[in-house]
């Protein structure tokens, strides 16, 4: 018999998330991973269910070689960080979204992979490259990933994803409840010193357009002549930040108990459905539409 005989609202799927923000060392994949592992088991400790690390998290993002990323980069799945993050995911119950360099058939990806207790869930390749990216990686392949879980519909992006409104809209459009943003930020001169980096905004305003989640992993610290600027997040589909945006320069966790149903409200009014009002009577699917399978 169930104890609450009355419906109790806004308590239909809250799921513990937690945004990982940190540093690593360039080249030390052995002590990055391991830092990895105590932070993701201090975020499950504290009763996280899903965890969010940063872009490129194992390796570092500064690359001055090809022979640099090849001594970092790994297959996915079947690598040896994966699986040690497989392990401490069935371990800890937690479900995990971490950036991490790839390799496959010899080409490199800018990629993020998850992982659930169950072990190998999916992975996602950075689409749109940013600066050096372009020297390194090829362009991601894999399109835009929605993969159903137990604790939610998630969707990945890397960074500059971030700036490209069809990825947010399309992932919608897929089912998204959650979107999940490892990040290496960087710090820009041209913005105020109590700014520096307007993804944030981005982020907010993402969440409160698409009607989803996004928690945003970055990085702080400093690495071959580049600042990361941490002001790592969660936002809720309303658009303002649940969690963060966190300091500047410190490592930090944050956390937020997401109720992933709210994603899937989609009745703003009386006369307001988000999806339903889209005019695609003139915008169709040479905007990126014909990826749609939205279930309402």
């Amino acid at each position: 018999m169930y104890k609450n005989k009355e419906k109790t609202y806004g308590q239909e799927q809250p799921v513990k998330v937690a945004v990982v923000q940190m540093t690593c060392e360039m080249g030390e994949k052995e002590k990055n991973v391991q830092k990895t592992i105590d932070r993701i088991s201090e975020a499950a400790s504290n009763g996280a269910k899903l965890v969010v690390l940063p872009e490129m998290i194992t390796s570092g993002y500064i690359f001055n070689t090809r022979d640099e990323i090849a001594e970092m980069a790994e297959r996915i799945p079947g690598g040896d960080t994966v699986h040690k993050w497989e392990a401490l995911a069935r371990e800890k119950d937690v479900y995990i979204v971490a950036g991490i360099p790839e390799e496959d058939g010899g080409k490199f990806y800018n990629s993020a992979v998850l992982v659930g207790p169950d072990g190998f869930i999916g992975k996602f390749r950075k689409m749109h490259l940013w600066d050096e990216d372009k020297v390194w990686y090829e362009p991601g392949d894999l399109g835009i990933p929605v993969f159903h879980t137990p604790i939610g519909r998630i969707a990945i992006l890397i960074c500059y994803d971030m700036w490209f409104f069809e990825m947010w809209r399309i992932a919608a459009m897929k089912g998204a409840d959650i979107v999940c943003v490892p990040t290496n930020w960087v710090k820009l001169k041209t913005l105020p010193e109590n700014v520096q980096t307007v993804a944030p905004y981005m982020a907010m305003v993402a969440a409160n357009t698409n009607c989803m989640f996004v928690a945003c992993a970055d990085r702080v610290g400093y690495e071959r002549g580049i600042t990361f600027p941490g002001r790592s997040l969660i936002v809720g589909p309303v658009g303002f930040p649940s969690a963060g945006p966190a300091s500047g320069t410190e490592e930090d966790i944050l956390y937020h108990v997401c109720n992933m149903s709210d994603a899937r409200k989609y009745n703003w009014t009386t006369h307001n459905v988000l999806f339903r009002d889209r005019r695609t009577d003139y915008y169709d699917s040479m905007l990126g539409s014909a990826e749609e399978k939205h279930p309402f």
